[in-house]
């Protein structure tokens, strides 16, 4: 047995890990999406063994993510939970099919700081909803209002006995995870979101603290796939719209995921497209039945490879003993504070917001630190998906206005035509500091414009060129001479 699987010992070890680190956390995020705790298992689950047993990243661990959270708690509520089904089973099948088309690879172009940017955007709206459960209140639907209430929820709280206790609840978990990792390493064999959950768990059992816990509906109680009428809402614009951006978003963070991982070890290469392949076949599987969406996550990823997994034996094996948990311990879920959760994506969301990338940017490269930025605060102040336009759009337009260098040196030697050499790309980007040049020429002059170095010249560039010679020769003396070799 050992020969044939000479890693058993390993991955074995490392599966038992990665479970302890994804169990609070797929609880965690599917209460905060506003679906049952159990749907969270439930992509747990499939990412084991449905996304694990695939090729593509050999050591990376799938499940529901935080930077879906936001996007999924809108949706839940914009459209119903019988409709989440069919949005993440469409955006399994787009994964499917771009992964066929080879277009995995592709995502490594988006630009990283539109990425950083869509993650911190989702770490603030994600920090400030948790927020809420923390204190023991509802959250306000946008994103502007949920950090502008913020301030008033912690005052209500402050007079509510109830609230006091949830918060001292939230606070400590959050403690907990913050002062693990100085924990002795014999104590950090617990990983940091089980101890913390639990710590939590024991105390509001023992002092019969008032907050509130896990609803538990059971495991196949919640699998709802969905029905005829929820396919019915493929018509809907904002359905589309939504699926799209489950796409793009839950793709570009696998895949980005892959690339940090495979930083992490020295085993087999990410292969993008077949992994791109692997999270569609594991979303279209929970959508049909009415599930998470899921993305690679890099923490269980992580957790993984420092476990000293070897092969993909350990995350089909985490998605075993997840399965085993839920069919065998449901009614555990029900004495997990719901602050303790929250306390747990507080500490996510934090880790979603690039603070060290944030200042380095700013040194370096101020554009993509504004890009960073910029869709940072739309998907705050709009939403995700038109954030993440918002920041691609901006990414597009700086690359654009980059390689639009066009030098412009004008020759005046007294006597004879005035030269004008252009040399670069001519684009309509930088046409209206060039034209202010140029009809700042003395019109009783002739000119002699050279173009040999110009290597594009776009459409808007040549006709405002044109233009601009024909005024010249009407006035001057001479006509304007263009050469371009």
């Amino acid at each position: 047995m050992m020969t044939k699987f000479p890693h058993l010992r390993q991955d074995f070890a490392a599966s038992l890990v990665v479970f302890l680190v994804a169990l609070p956390l797929c609880v965690g995020v599917a209460v905060a999406s506003g679906v049952p705790a159990e749907l969270g298992l439930v992509t747990g689950i499939v990412g084991g063994l449905v996304t694990g047993l695939m090729r593509g990243s050999s050591l990376q661990v799938s499940g529901p993510a935080a930077g879906l959270t936001v996007l999924v708690f809108e949706a839940v509520r914009e459209f119903g939970l019988p409709v989440l089904g069919v949005l993440v089973l469409a955006t399994g099948l787009l994964q499917l099919l771009m992964g066929a088309l080879k277009l995995g690879r592709w995502f490594r172009a988006i630009s990283v700081s539109v990425v950083e940017g869509m993650l911190a955007g989702i770490g603030l709206v994600l920090i400030a909803g948790q927020l809420y459960s923390v204190a023991d209140a509802k959250a306000p639907a946008s994103g502007l209002e949920k950090i502008a209430g913020l301030p008033g929820a912690l005052v209500d709280a402050a007079q509510n006995t109830e609230a006091l206790a949830s918060i001292g609840l939230g606070a400590g978990t959050i403690a907990v995870l913050v002062l693990w990792k100085r924990m002795p390493r014999q104590v950090r064999t617990v990983p940091g979101p089980l101890a913390a959950v639990g710590l939590a768990t024991a105390v509001a059992a023992v002092f019969s603290l008032p907050v509130a816990t896990v609803e538990v509906k059971g495991l196949l109680g919640s699998i709802q796939p969905p029905g005829a009428d929820a396919f019915g809402e493929l018509a809907n614009v904002g359905v589309l719209a939504t699926i799209v951006a489950f796409t793009l978003i839950a793709s570009a963070e696998s895949l980005f995921s892959a690339a940090a991982v495979d930083r992490l070890h020295d085993g087999p290469r990410t292969e993008y497209d077949k992994e791109l392949m692997a999270q569609g076949a594991g979303n279209a599987v929970c959508g049909a039945l009415g599930a998470l969406p899921m993305t690679a996550v890099i923490v269980r990823s992580s957790a993984n490879v420092q476990a000293g997994a070897r092969t993909k034996a350990s995350r089909v094996l985490h998605g075993v003993w997840l399965l085993l948990f839920a069919a065998l311990l449901p009614a555990t879920l029900a004495l997990i504070p719901i602050p303790a959760l929250a306390g747990i994506l507080v500490h996510a969301g934090f880790k979603l917001i690039p603070f060290r990338g944030i200042v380095s940017l700013w040194r370096g490269h101020r554009g993509e630190a504004l890009i960073l930025v910029v869709t940072a605060v739309s998907i705050v102040a709009v939403n995700m998906f038109e954030g993440v336009l918002i920041g691609l759009a901006l990414s597009v337009a700086k690359t654009a206005w980059e390689a639009s260098h066009v030098k412009l040196e004008i020759v005046d030697k007294g006597a004879g035509p005035i030269q004008v050499c252009l040399s670069g790309n001519a684009t309509f980007l930088r046409l209206p500091k060039i034209l202010d040049s140029l009809e700042s020429l003395p019109q009783d002059r002739p000119v002699e414009l050279h173009l040999s170095e110009v290597h594009h010249l776009d459409h808007a560039f040549r006709t405002a060129l044109e233009n601009w010679a024909e005024r010249h020769s009407a006035v001057g003396t001479e006509p304007v001479r263009v050469t371009s070799s």
